[in-house]
Protein backbone atom coordinates (compact mmCIF):
# COMPACT_ATOMS: atom_id res chain seq x y z
CA UNK A 1 0.00 0.00 0.00
CA UNK A 2 1.38 3.58 -1.01
CA UNK A 3 0.82 6.42 2.07
CA UNK A 4 0.49 10.11 1.07
CA UNK A 5 1.65 12.29 3.91
CA UNK A 6 1.36 15.90 4.28
CA UNK A 7 3.36 17.45 7.15
CA UNK A 8 1.83 20.82 7.33
CA UNK A 9 4.26 22.42 9.47
CA UNK A 10 6.67 22.63 6.78
CA UNK A 11 4.10 22.42 4.03
CA UNK A 12 6.03 19.22 2.54
CA UNK A 13 4.48 16.14 1.08
CA UNK A 14 5.68 12.38 1.56
CA UNK A 15 4.76 9.63 -0.81
CA UNK A 16 5.90 5.92 0.10
CA UNK A 17 5.16 2.67 0.00
CA UNK A 18 5.19 -0.20 2.83
CA UNK A 19 9.22 -1.69 1.93
CA UNK A 20 10.24 2.13 1.17
CA UNK A 21 11.64 1.12 -2.14
CA UNK A 22 10.01 3.70 -3.30
CA UNK A 23 9.79 7.41 -1.65
CA UNK A 24 9.38 11.14 -2.64
CA UNK A 25 9.44 14.06 -1.28
CA UNK A 26 7.79 17.63 -2.11
CA UNK A 27 8.35 21.14 -0.95
CA UNK A 28 5.12 23.03 -1.84
CA UNK A 29 6.54 26.00 -0.63
CA UNK A 30 9.26 25.81 -3.15
CA UNK A 31 7.49 25.45 -6.48
CA UNK A 32 5.96 21.97 -5.32
CA UNK A 33 9.68 20.65 -6.46
CA UNK A 34 10.69 16.94 -5.85
CA UNK A 35 13.41 17.03 -3.34
CA UNK A 36 13.98 13.38 -2.76
CA UNK A 37 12.91 10.43 -5.34
CA UNK A 38 13.64 6.48 -4.51
CA UNK A 39 12.24 4.29 -7.01
CA UNK A 40 13.46 0.53 -6.98
CA UNK A 41 15.40 0.64 -3.67
CA UNK A 42 17.35 3.26 -5.55
CA UNK A 43 18.00 6.96 -4.01
CA UNK A 44 18.10 8.65 -7.51
CA UNK A 45 17.26 12.44 -6.22
CA UNK A 46 18.54 13.24 -2.31
CA UNK A 47 18.65 16.77 -0.39
CA UNK A 48 21.38 18.52 -1.41
CA UNK A 49 22.36 19.87 1.73
CA UNK A 50 24.52 22.05 1.99
CA UNK A 51 23.84 23.40 -1.17
CA UNK A 52 20.63 25.95 -1.05
CA UNK A 53 17.53 25.83 -3.27
CA UNK A 54 17.70 29.45 -3.98
CA UNK A 55 21.33 28.81 -5.50
CA UNK A 56 20.33 25.18 -7.25
CA UNK A 57 16.43 25.47 -8.41
CA UNK A 58 17.02 22.09 -7.58
CA UNK A 59 13.79 20.28 -9.35
CA UNK A 60 11.72 23.61 -9.71
CA UNK A 61 9.59 23.47 -12.31
CA UNK A 62 11.02 26.38 -15.42
CA UNK A 63 8.10 28.30 -16.39
CA UNK A 64 7.45 30.90 -18.30
CA UNK A 65 10.82 30.23 -19.06
CA UNK A 66 13.59 27.44 -18.83
CA UNK A 67 17.69 28.73 -18.45
CA UNK A 68 18.05 32.28 -18.90
CA UNK A 69 17.22 36.11 -20.82
CA UNK A 70 20.01 37.98 -21.09
CA UNK A 71 19.02 41.32 -19.02
CA UNK A 72 15.66 39.96 -18.41
CA UNK A 73 14.97 41.75 -21.46
CA UNK A 74 13.06 40.37 -23.96
CA UNK A 75 10.18 41.63 -27.04
CA UNK A 76 6.93 40.03 -28.11
CA UNK A 77 4.54 41.56 -30.22
CA UNK A 78 5.65 44.81 -30.75
CA UNK A 79 6.40 45.29 -26.97
CA UNK A 80 9.49 45.14 -24.63
CA UNK A 81 9.32 43.92 -20.95
CA UNK A 82 11.74 43.62 -18.49
CA UNK A 83 12.23 40.81 -16.60
CA UNK A 84 13.70 41.25 -12.86
CA UNK A 85 17.08 40.02 -13.21
CA UNK A 86 17.77 37.58 -10.11
CA UNK A 87 20.68 36.09 -11.71
CA UNK A 88 23.08 39.43 -9.99
CA UNK A 89 26.10 37.62 -10.74
CA UNK A 90 25.57 37.59 -14.33
CA UNK A 91 22.57 40.50 -14.95
CA UNK A 92 20.18 37.66 -16.44
CA UNK A 93 16.69 36.62 -15.33
CA UNK A 94 16.80 33.10 -14.08
CA UNK A 95 14.15 29.97 -14.18
CA UNK A 96 10.97 31.73 -14.34
CA UNK A 97 8.81 32.35 -12.03
CA UNK A 98 6.99 30.04 -9.97
CA UNK A 99 10.40 28.13 -9.16
CA UNK A 100 9.49 30.17 -5.39
CA UNK A 101 5.51 29.82 -5.53
CA UNK A 102 3.35 27.76 -2.95
CA UNK A 103 1.32 25.44 -4.44
CA UNK A 104 -2.08 23.47 -3.52
CA UNK A 105 -2.92 20.45 -3.20
CA UNK A 106 -6.07 19.71 -5.20
CA UNK A 107 -6.14 15.93 -5.38
CA UNK A 108 -4.81 12.53 -4.08
CA UNK A 109 -5.01 9.23 -4.27
CA UNK A 110 -3.19 5.83 -3.23
CA UNK A 111 -3.53 2.15 -3.54
CA UNK A 112 -1.07 -0.71 -3.61
CA UNK A 113 0.11 -0.37 -6.66
CA UNK A 114 0.65 3.51 -7.27
CA UNK A 115 -0.03 7.19 -5.50
CA UNK A 116 -0.67 10.05 -7.16
CA UNK A 117 -0.90 14.26 -6.16
CA UNK A 118 -2.27 17.07 -8.43
CA UNK A 119 -1.20 20.02 -7.10
CA UNK A 120 -1.66 23.87 -8.53
CA UNK A 121 -0.16 27.63 -8.61
CA UNK A 122 -2.65 30.25 -9.65
CA UNK A 123 -1.37 33.47 -10.94
CA UNK A 124 -4.21 36.07 -11.11
CA UNK A 125 -1.77 39.10 -10.80
CA UNK A 126 -0.07 40.03 -13.95
CA UNK A 127 3.73 40.86 -13.53
CA UNK A 128 5.43 43.50 -14.88
CA UNK A 129 8.08 41.33 -16.96
CA UNK A 130 5.24 38.78 -18.08
CA UNK A 131 1.93 40.48 -17.73
CA UNK A 132 -0.57 37.79 -17.94
CA UNK A 133 -2.23 35.49 -15.88
CA UNK A 134 -2.41 31.36 -15.92
CA UNK A 135 -3.08 28.49 -13.82
CA UNK A 136 -0.10 25.67 -13.06
CA UNK A 137 -0.64 22.49 -12.68
CA UNK A 138 1.37 19.45 -11.75
CA UNK A 139 0.41 15.71 -11.18
CA UNK A 140 2.74 13.25 -9.42
CA UNK A 141 2.61 9.38 -9.90
CA UNK A 142 4.89 7.18 -8.58
CA UNK A 143 4.33 3.18 -8.94
CA UNK A 144 7.88 0.95 -7.69
CA UNK A 145 9.92 1.67 -10.93
CA UNK A 146 8.16 4.69 -12.40
CA UNK A 147 7.52 8.63 -11.66
CA UNK A 148 5.11 10.42 -14.13
CA UNK A 149 5.35 14.38 -13.63
CA UNK A 150 2.33 15.81 -15.92
CA UNK A 151 2.95 19.32 -16.10
CA UNK A 152 -0.24 21.60 -17.77
CA UNK A 153 -0.59 25.24 -17.76
CA UNK A 154 -3.46 27.12 -18.77
CA UNK A 155 -3.27 30.65 -20.28
CA UNK A 156 -6.35 32.41 -17.94
CA UNK A 157 -5.40 35.94 -19.40
CA UNK A 158 -7.22 37.45 -22.38
CA UNK A 159 -3.45 37.67 -24.46
CA UNK A 160 -1.82 35.33 -26.11
CA UNK A 161 2.06 34.73 -24.17
CA UNK A 162 5.07 33.22 -24.81
CA UNK A 163 6.76 30.45 -23.06
CA UNK A 164 9.10 27.47 -22.52
CA UNK A 165 8.89 25.05 -19.96
CA UNK A 166 11.79 23.18 -18.39
CA UNK A 167 12.35 20.68 -15.27
CA UNK A 168 15.80 20.69 -13.08
CA UNK A 169 16.14 17.38 -11.33
CA UNK A 170 19.76 16.60 -9.51
CA UNK A 171 20.29 12.90 -9.95
CA UNK A 172 23.02 11.52 -7.90
CA UNK A 173 25.58 8.23 -8.99
CA UNK A 174 27.92 6.72 -6.27
CA UNK A 175 30.69 7.27 -8.99
CA UNK A 176 29.69 9.78 -11.84
CA UNK A 177 32.81 9.67 -13.48
CA UNK A 178 31.88 6.22 -14.09
CA UNK A 179 28.52 7.17 -15.47
CA UNK A 180 27.01 7.95 -18.96
CA UNK A 181 24.01 10.26 -20.53
CA UNK A 182 23.06 8.40 -23.36
CA UNK A 183 21.10 10.81 -25.83
CA UNK A 184 20.46 11.27 -29.73
CA UNK A 185 21.55 14.45 -30.85
CA UNK A 186 23.49 15.60 -34.04
CA UNK A 187 23.25 19.32 -32.76
CA UNK A 188 24.66 21.57 -29.43
CA UNK A 189 23.94 24.86 -28.64
CA UNK A 190 26.76 27.54 -28.69
CA UNK A 191 26.99 29.16 -25.39
CA UNK A 192 28.60 32.60 -25.28
CA UNK A 193 29.32 35.22 -22.72
CA UNK A 194 27.03 35.24 -19.46
CA UNK A 195 25.96 31.40 -20.47
CA UNK A 196 23.84 33.26 -23.54
CA UNK A 197 22.82 31.19 -26.74
CA UNK A 198 24.22 32.48 -29.60
CA UNK A 199 23.75 29.80 -31.98
CA UNK A 200 23.25 26.06 -32.81
CA UNK A 201 25.95 23.80 -34.49
CA UNK A 202 26.11 20.42 -35.77
CA UNK A 203 28.01 17.97 -34.13
CA UNK A 204 28.96 14.28 -35.18
CA UNK A 205 26.35 12.42 -34.04
CA UNK A 206 26.03 12.09 -30.59
CA UNK A 207 24.77 8.77 -28.97
CA UNK A 208 26.98 7.78 -25.27
CA UNK A 209 28.23 10.77 -23.40
CA UNK A 210 31.26 10.13 -21.07
CA UNK A 211 30.59 12.27 -17.94
CA UNK A 212 34.32 11.55 -16.97
CA UNK A 213 35.50 14.60 -14.94
CA UNK A 214 33.99 17.11 -16.73
CA UNK A 215 32.64 20.53 -15.78
CA UNK A 216 29.60 20.71 -17.42
CA UNK A 217 27.28 23.44 -18.25
CA UNK A 218 25.90 21.99 -21.78
CA UNK A 219 22.88 21.83 -23.87
CA UNK A 220 21.93 19.80 -26.79
CA UNK A 221 19.30 19.57 -28.96
CA UNK A 222 17.26 16.09 -28.89
CA UNK A 223 16.24 14.13 -31.94
CA UNK A 224 13.59 12.19 -29.61
CA UNK A 225 12.39 12.63 -26.22
CA UNK A 226 14.11 9.58 -24.78
CA UNK A 227 17.36 9.79 -22.57
CA UNK A 228 19.23 7.54 -20.58
CA UNK A 229 21.91 8.27 -17.33
CA UNK A 230 23.71 4.94 -16.46
CA UNK A 231 25.42 4.82 -13.24
CA UNK A 232 27.77 1.77 -11.79
CA UNK A 233 24.69 0.99 -9.39
CA UNK A 234 20.95 1.88 -11.67
CA UNK A 235 19.91 2.74 -15.48
CA UNK A 236 17.54 5.44 -15.51
CA UNK A 237 15.34 6.21 -18.67
CA UNK A 238 14.32 10.10 -18.99
CA UNK A 239 11.47 10.26 -21.21
CA UNK A 240 9.80 13.70 -22.64
CA UNK A 241 5.89 13.79 -24.53
CA UNK A 242 7.55 17.42 -25.77
CA UNK A 243 7.39 17.76 -29.81
CA UNK A 244 10.82 20.16 -29.24
CA UNK A 245 12.57 18.55 -26.50
CA UNK A 246 16.74 20.17 -25.05
CA UNK A 247 18.85 18.68 -22.56
CA UNK A 248 20.73 20.59 -20.31
CA UNK A 249 23.56 19.01 -18.12
CA UNK A 250 24.84 21.06 -15.32
CA UNK A 251 27.90 19.52 -12.39
CA UNK A 252 27.50 21.65 -9.40
CA UNK A 253 30.12 21.86 -6.53
CA UNK A 254 28.70 18.53 -5.25
CA UNK A 255 30.16 15.54 -5.05
CA UNK A 256 28.62 12.50 -7.90
CA UNK A 257 25.65 14.82 -8.46
CA UNK A 258 24.35 15.81 -11.97
CA UNK A 259 21.41 17.94 -13.26
CA UNK A 260 20.04 16.30 -16.25
CA UNK A 261 17.32 18.68 -17.05
CA UNK A 262 14.79 18.33 -19.97
CA UNK A 263 13.65 21.65 -21.58
CA UNK A 264 11.25 23.02 -24.71
CA UNK A 265 13.98 26.04 -25.20
CA UNK A 266 17.43 26.96 -24.02
CA UNK A 267 18.86 30.32 -22.78
CA UNK A 268 17.48 33.65 -24.11
CA UNK A 269 14.75 31.65 -26.14
CA UNK A 270 11.91 34.92 -25.62
CA UNK A 271 14.93 36.31 -27.66
CA UNK A 272 16.25 33.76 -30.09
CA UNK A 273 12.85 31.85 -30.78
CA UNK A 274 14.84 28.30 -30.21
CA UNK A 275 11.76 26.28 -28.79
CA UNK A 276 9.77 29.25 -27.94
CA UNK A 277 6.20 28.68 -28.35
CA UNK A 278 2.37 30.39 -28.07
CA UNK A 279 -0.14 29.76 -26.19
CA UNK A 280 -3.55 31.34 -26.84
CA UNK A 281 -6.06 32.88 -23.98
CA UNK A 282 -8.43 29.93 -22.60
CA UNK A 283 -6.20 27.26 -24.54
CA UNK A 284 -4.15 24.67 -21.84
CA UNK A 285 -0.83 23.61 -22.86
CA UNK A 286 0.53 20.04 -21.51
CA UNK A 287 3.64 17.93 -21.03
CA UNK A 288 4.75 14.79 -19.46
CA UNK A 289 8.34 13.69 -18.33
CA UNK A 290 8.50 10.06 -17.25
CA UNK A 291 11.36 8.35 -14.70
CA UNK A 292 11.87 4.54 -15.16
CA UNK A 293 14.20 3.20 -13.15
CA UNK A 294 16.31 -0.53 -14.39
Amino acid sequence: MYNITHHQELNTLEISNLDKSVFAKIYLKAGASLQELTLGGHAIIQDLSPLNYSDTYSSSILFPFANRIKDGVYSFNGKTYQFEANQKEENNALHGLVYNKTFKIINKSADNNSASVTLEYNENKEAAGFPYTYKIQLEYTLTRTNLDLKVSVKNTSLKIFPFTLGWHPYFTSDDLKKSVIKMESTQKLIIGDRNITTGIEDITPLNTFNIEDKQLDDCWVLNTGNVSFNTPKYKLQIGSTGKKNFLQAYTPPRLNTIAIEPTTGVSDSFNNNIGLETLEPNETHTITWNLKID
